[in-house]
């Protein structure tokens, strides 16, 4: 961890700023309780959040030292034991494996919360200002130090790997990324030729004897088809930014195409049999899609 003074200086973060915060205290003290509730109430709805908090133990534990932090955010005395000991609660964030986003998350709902109740007492708007700015910053500050324990962990991990097995890291990021890449540009041509297969469907229904029932919702497959390789695109742009890698857009593309042919072959009465199976696929790729997306709202 960089040094106090250091941090203080890169925030510029002064000595009035810290007399700001001190004169809060009090009233922010009053208002810990409803912080506690209020902050619960939010980090609930991260999904995951039960599995660090399991039980009431741990519960009223956590209420009690989140409170304690909250309070102690408006100390106004922010010294080298004041950044070592949010150094601490970053390594426990570490050890535990919670999640950076959710400490950005709620870092978000504190300086809401702090920020809507001065609103409340504005009186002086150079001073509501001032109060403003402080707190911005020393809500920044402890957010550094805090995910500073992550990026410590991360660096601890890449030193301790020998020569050899950093180029081999190395080596498998240079080739992911031109793998993905490459999936990108395959990507595209499928729609490329997702296209053609929209046009010459076009062609079929206006200048073949396919008929037109069948045309239209052959013409219609091959449109779904197109959509859905767009969409996969879309995400795979995503991916390439540093999101998550989109299984559920496979799944909705591979859908697309199996609706296509029950289209084609709803036609047939010879194909009951595919019908039935393309069906009970399509059932179970719908399954699956569904407990992709069920995931992701969780994650």
């Amino acid at each position: 961890m960089q040094s106090y003074s250091s941090l203080k200086k890169h925030y510029k973060f002064t000595q009035e700023e810290a007399l700001i915060l001190q004169e809060l205290q009090s009233s922010m003290e009053k208002l810990s309780d409803k912080f506690i509730d209020e902050f619960y109430d939010y980090i609930w709805g991260f999904g995951q959040t039960a599995q660090f908090l399991k039980n009431k133990d741990v519960i009223a534990y956590h209420r009690k030292k989140i409170k304690e932090w909250f309070i102690n955010l408006f100390c106004g005395k922010y010294d080298m034991y004041y950044f070592m000991y949010l150094y601490k609660i970053g390594e426990v964030h570490v050890k535990i494996g919670l999640p950076t986003h959710y400490v950005n998350s709620a870092f978000t709902f504190v300086r809401t919360f702090i920020i809507r109740h001065i609103e409340k007492d504005f009186e002086n708007k150079e001073q509501y200002n001032k109060e403003v700015i402080a707190i911005e910053k020393i809500i920044d500050m402890n957010l550094d130090v805090l995910t500073s324990s992550y990026r410590e962990e991360e660096m601890s991990k890449f030193l301790s790997l020998s020569k050899f097995e950093k180029n081999i890291l190395s080596g498998l990021k240079k080739f992911n990324s031109y793998i993905n890449f490459f999936l990108a540009g395959a990507l595209a041509l499928v729609a490329f030729f997702a296209v053609g297969l929209f046009a010459y469907d076009i062609y079929l229904l206006f200048f073949s004897d396919i008929g037109i029932e069948k045309g239209i919702l052959t013409v219609l497959g091959s449109l779904l088809v197109l959509w859905a390789a767009i969409e996969l695109i879309h995400e795979e742009i995503h991916h390439l930014q540093g999101k998550g890698f989109a299984i559920g857009a496979f799944i909705m593309l591979a859908m697309a195409a199996l609706i296509r042919k029950i289209l084609i072959y709803s036609l047939s009465s010879e194909k009951a049999d595919d019908l039935l199976i393309i069906g009970t696929v399509i059932v179970g790729l719908a399954i699956a899609y569904w407990l992709v997306g069920k995931q992701n709202k969780i994650s």
